[in-house]
């Protein structure tokens, strides 16, 4: 049995981009896991320069685990990226990304300003109605 590509010449884009973010994710949790094993592992290098010269298991088990998640993680997504309904999945959303009607830069910039404009005034508002109920509380009722 020959292992084959399914629906080879399609979505080659959107699988090469999951599995670079499957790797990179599985790169990010191989680093934690590294930092991980080097703060709680017992051992490490003998203490006296002239003492036993075998390096201990800790150096071992501290990048042979990181690495063999990082490469056990990307191995897996690579033959995920395979199946025929994940593939026909980022096939589908290729294809719909594709329909998208994207915002032209000046409609994307009137937008975020419009936006930022908004929350700018509804932070004041709730600011000075915090205020003067807080001044209301103090001064008017003397609660404080």
């Amino acid at each position: 049995m020959q292992w084959q590509i399914y629906k080879k010449e399609q979505g080659r884009y959107v699988r090469v981009a999951t599995v670079i973010g499957v790797g990179v994710v599985a790169l990010v949790l191989a680093y934690y896991v590294w930092v991980l094993l080097e703060r709680h592992l017992p051992g490490g290098m003998p203490a006296a320069p002239g003492a036993a010269a075998a390096v201990t298991y800790k150096v071992y088990v501290e990048y042979a685990v990181p690495a063999l998640l990082f490469v056990g993680l990307t191995a897996v997504s690579l033959l995920y990226m395979n199946k025929p309904v994940v593939v026909d999945f980022l096939i589908a959303t290729e294809s719909e990304m594709k329909k998208v009607s994207w915002s032209s830069r000046r409609e994307l910039i009137g937008s975020t300003a419009v936006v930022l404009v908004t929350v700018f005034l509804l932070a004041l508002f709730i600011w000075v109605a915090d205020t003067m109920i807080i001044a209301g509380l103090t001064h008017g009722l003397g609660l404080w």
